[in-house]
């Protein structure tokens, strides 16, 4: 098992210290016949359930991701890669975050015992910041913006082993799996709505239902104050970014932004922004129903209520994974 680029075919080995290619290309996970992913790390995951509930008189399947042990769908990918990180014999860590992958990846190297460093926005909410500490991790507030703290992570990974949500393909080999979840609950469906940001769930999802042999058109939501794959993809000028309270997905320039392009396209899907006012409307709507996110999560539920609405029925299946509990904001 190695890592491969997917622009020029180079490989590279698992535990090196690089996260990218020479030619700056991305890495894909490449695997011999035989070959099997680690599973040693485990803080109690079960399959996180699927409820449906009415939204403006259209029944969605919401996919309660975040009752993961740390409260946010990012457990799927930390377990994998964490697991196998302990595998090979990484005992120090890097990772950068705005919050969410960084406690998962928190929680699961102090449960493998690996020293883990996490670099955080200095804005990132309290209740992040006070999970990630919790785990003993080394937690690093970066002054300026997400990508300003991508850039401090990216100097540190010169001298140890970046555990990345966005780089290392590991990560994604853990987030795929709520697509065969959701094919065992009730099949494959019609759609699947998700937030996008790095594009870690976004990505998730198309790969784990390209291994399932059949797509559903996936349609990414961007915050409209921070829309980079929307511009891309539908070809526009580069938007100004200012300030959202879906801060899990306030990504100026997403690394995996063609793969994520290439996802939309290859589903039939499409990508479109909502406002701050919607996801704060959207947070109530479920709030007022007893399920409590954090308010990137229900950018995902914002966005369904905006794309069906102008479209008519049936729809068929939709699924909406809820990213991250409010518990931590």
């Amino acid at each position: 098992m190695q890592f491969r680029c997917k622009q020029c075919g180079r490989t590279y080995p698992l535990n090196g210290l690089q996260y990218k290619c020479d030619c700056n290309g991305l890495f894909q996970l490449a695997k011999e016949p035989g070959d099997k992913i680690a599973d040693l790390i485990s803080l109690g995951e079960v399959k996180t359930p699927i409820i449906v509930s009415a939204i403006d008189e259209i029944d969605v399947h919401l996919k309660l991701d975040y009752m993961a042990p740390t409260g946010s769908f990012k457990d799927r990918g930390a377990r994998v890669l964490i697991s196998q990180l302990k595998a090979i014999g990484i005992k120090e860590v890097v990772e950068d975050s705005s919050g969410n992958a960084g406690a998962s990846i928190a929680g699961y190297c102090a449960a493998a015992g690996i020293r883990c460093h996490i670099y955080v926005p200095e804005s990132t909410s309290p209740g992040k910041t006070k999970q990630i500490s919790a785990y003993q991790s080394d937690l690093i507030r970066v002054p300026g913006s997400r990508d300003d703290t991508a850039l401090a992570v990216q100097r540190a990974a010169e001298q140890v082993y970046y555990a990345s949500h966005v780089y290392n393909p590991l990560f994604f080999e853990g987030t795929k799996s709520i697509a065969a979840e959701i094919e065992a609950d009730i099949g494959i469906p019609d759609y699947v709505v998700v937030p996008a940001g790095n594009g870690t769930m976004l990505l998730g999802v198309y790969y784990g239902f390209l291994e399932l042999g059949r797509l559903p058109r996936l349609i990414a939501v961007q915050s409209a104050a921070c829309s980079p794959v929307y511009t891309r993809y539908h070809g526009l000028e580069t938007m100004a970014v200012s300030g959202t309270i879906a801060e899990g997905i306030a990504v100026q320039c997403p690394a995996r932004i063609d793969e994520m392009v290439e996802a939309i396209r290859n589903s039939g899907g499409d990508i479109i922004t909502v406002t701050d006012e919607e996801v704060q409307d959207a947070w109530s709507l479920l709030a007022g129903r007893g399920i409590y996110v954090e308010p990137t999560a229900s950018v995902a539920v914002a966005g369904m209520r905006n794309y069906f609405s102008i479209r008519k029925g049936p729809f068929g299946k939709i699924v909406v994974p809820l990213t991250g509990t409010g518990l931590k904001k």
